[in-house]
């Protein structure tokens, strides 16, 4: 029997510890990616299937007209868009990374982040890279001249490559 000390116990890291970084052109607020929400970090590949026949018996009736056999192989890989919401600042970074993405300057503005999930003492506990990001949609959300909320914008993002990194 294993005593405590030589014992692995896996940690399971919570929704609420994590941040997205984002770093865009023109910015001075260092990192722009401080986001209260993270969906849609989705990674999966399509399964192309065919058919093969074969010379081979089946059937009770022993026919040899061909017996047809099935395959799965991997296809292309995706990636889902990232949805991304935060409380709106006075910042204009995040809106000039979109003006210069639809302003023709898309090769440019695609940009790198990651969402680092971390553990109970603060430390990383798993690392997501992704890559060549560029806004897809961008939304405010509704005012009302009797709300106290925050005012929230929310933007979705595609991105070439997906991977854990940590």
């Amino acid at each position: 029997m294993a005593d405590a000390a030589s014992t692995t116990f896996f940690e399971y890291l919570t929704a609420s510890r994590f941040y997205v970084e984002l770093h865009l052109n023109g910015s001075t607020e260092g990192v722009d990616g401080l986001f209260m929400e993270c969906k849609g970090l989705k990674y999966y590949q399509d399964t192309i299937e065919f058919a093969e026949s074969f010379p081979e018996s089946w059937g009770r009736s022993g026919a040899s007209v061909g017996r047809i056999h099935r395959s799965k192989i991997p296809g292309l890989e995706k990636i889902d868009n990232i949805n991304l919401r935060r409380g709106m600042s006075a910042s204009k970074a995040l809106w000039r990374w979109i003006d210069d993405a639809q302003a023709g300057g898309w090769p440019e503005a695609c940009k790198d982040g990651s969402l680092t999930l971390y553990r109970q003492d603060g430390s990383v506990g798993a690392r997501f890279q992704f890559e060549a990001a560029w806004p897809v949609s961008y939304t405010v959300s509704d005012s009302m001249v009797t709300s106290t909320d925050l005012t929230f914008e929310d933007l979705e993002i595609a991105c070439e490559s997906l991977s854990r990194v940590n």
